[in-house]
């Protein structure tokens, strides 16, 4: 790939640098969302009543509370000399025009949304159009992350990098295929039952099973009772294993056709597919005996989730279309819904957000093993965004949709009581997984795409504790 050297106005230089500079305008503006959340939930803003100076009113708040305002004018100000920055460097480099149009018309959204905070502070949040602060936040957030998907797609895109066919595997030897059980009772007995806990696909576990606690945590708080927790993770993870072997089963034939997936039991006929169906049933009615001890909503959430993934993802998407893992998030955003009706016996709108933070997260983490899979999926016949549209395409979208979940992780706060904590872990995680995706544009290996896949793990696995934590421990400490 070109990357052209010396294209921008000194000290930037570099297309590359000029890409670190508005990733980095991106990470600072999205900081800045995250402040401003936190400022208007705990409303610090009224310990502040002038501009643009902090002067605590008569009676002032308290220190935490003047120590948030002010952190959220102080990155205001080196935030704003990063969107100047940037919108600079593009109008004097070597940016295309679509980039150079972003960047101004953020770095203008910006002034505007600086007149907005300053006479919110003077005169009072009742004289702004409530959310209209944020908003402008957003839109100026989504134009600098335009700018540096579409920047990166100039300086590290190929054309017609589409995936062509490759070679079908080759069948392994009998003797080496995988069919053959071990002579020794034991042995045998440990195989078939390590080949049934696979079926379950228990790495998909530990995840959801976080996003349902965090569903139940988000709705009860420090009230939360040790059987609901209980029965609602094990009917979760009944759940899971059903359509992990559904999953199995229906794709048994393309998983001997794929590297990744040729050792499953049922693609090496060490699990019968009758046994394996028995299996998945008996997984399935377990699910919602444990789930109906807890309310008939959670029961019938937990069964269209197993619907869902078996035969709408299975079946219907992932074979059909490209827009499989988008539409495929569905499944994995249901446990958030399922863990707040467990607790509630109905659905929220804090579980909606966190169900839109899943949502919009899956393609950003999904996409990247599809680009270190590619050939798999291709010689599977699956239209991965990667197969059908190319690996340039990808990972576009892999910055549009982590730009579309860290929006989400601010409507969370901005609905919430989730504080510093939640705050802080969305930020710091929510950089790395920004690197490692623009990282993924100029390497373009296969290590590079688990990098940021991992990151991705890393993030949410880290947001859903900081949300446990914030909505356990620290509002018990509170009270």
């Amino acid at each position: 790939m070109a990357v052209a050297t010396e294209s921008f106005p000194r000290p930037i230089g570099t297309r590359r640098r000029f890409t670190g500079l508005l990733a980095a305008t991106a990470l600072g503006v999205y900081l800045l969302l995250i402040i401003g959340a936190t400022t208007s939930i705990t409303n610090a803003a009224a310990a502040c009543s002038t501009w643009p100076t902090c002067h605590a009113p008569v009676d002032p708040l308290s220190q935490t509370d003047l120590a948030i305002a002010w952190g959220h004018r102080i990155a205001a100000v080196f935030v704003g000399l990063l969107v100047a920055a940037s919108a600079v460097a593009a109008t004097l480099g070597d940016a295309s025009s679509r980039v150079q149009a972003v960047l101004l018309a953020g770095a203008a959204l910006y002034v505007v949304q600086i007149g907005v905070g300053a006479a919110t502070a003077t005169l009072g949040p009742a004289a702004i159009v409530p959310g209209l602060h944020l908003a402008l936040g957003l839109v100026i957030f989504t134009a600098v992350v335009l700018a540096l998907a579409w920047d990166l797609e100039l300086a590290t895109g190929r054309e017609n990098d589409i995936i062509e066919s490759p070679e079908p595997l080759e069948p392994e030897p009998a003797a080496e295929s995988g069919r053959s059980l071990p002579s020794g009772r034991l042995a045998r007995a440990r195989l078939t039952a390590f080949a049934y806990f696979k079926m379950m696909k228990p790495r998909l576990m530990w995840l959801l099973c976080l996003v349902a606690a965090a569903g139940m945590a988000l709705a009860a708080g420090p009230a939360l009772d040790r059987y609901t927790i209980v029965a609602t993770l094990a009917g979760g993870v009944l759940a899971i294993g059903a359509s992990g072997t559904f999953n199995h089963v229906l794709e048994r034939d393309v998983d001997q056709q794929m590297s990744r997936t040729a050792d499953r039991p049922l693609a090496t006929d060490l699990i019968p597919v009758r046994n394996a169906l028995l299996f998945g049933f008996f997984l399935s009615g377990a699910s919602m005996a444990v789930f109906l001890t807890i309310n008939a909503l959670a029961a019938a959430l937990g069964l269209a989730a197993i619907l869902f993934y078996s035969v709408v993802y299975t079946l219907l998407l992932k074979p059909n279309t490209v827009q499989n893992t988008v539409l495929g998030g569905l499944a994995g955003a249901l446990p958030a819904l399922i863990g707040w009706a467990a607790v509630t016996n109905e659905i929220g709108l804090p579980a909606l957000a966190l169900a839109g933070v899943i949502f919009l997260w899956t393609p950003a983490h999904f996409y990247n093993l599809a680009l270190a899979y590619k050939d798999d999926y291709a010689r599977g016949g699956f239209p991965m965004m990667p197969v059908v549209r190319g690996e340039t395409e990808t990972r576009k979208h892999i910055l549009y949709y982590l730009a579309a979940t860290l929006v989400g992780t601010v409507g969370l706060a901005w609905i919430t009581d989730l504080g510093a904590l939640y705050a802080t872990t969305v930020v710091v995680f929510g950089g790395v997984f920004l690197w490692t995706a623009v990282v993924l544009h100029f390497e373009q290996t296969e290590a590079a795409a688990f990098r940021s896949f991992h990151a991705s793990n890393a993030f949410l696995g880290a947001v859903l504790v900081a949300i446990l934590v914030d909505a356990l421990v620290l509002t018990t400490s509170l009270v």
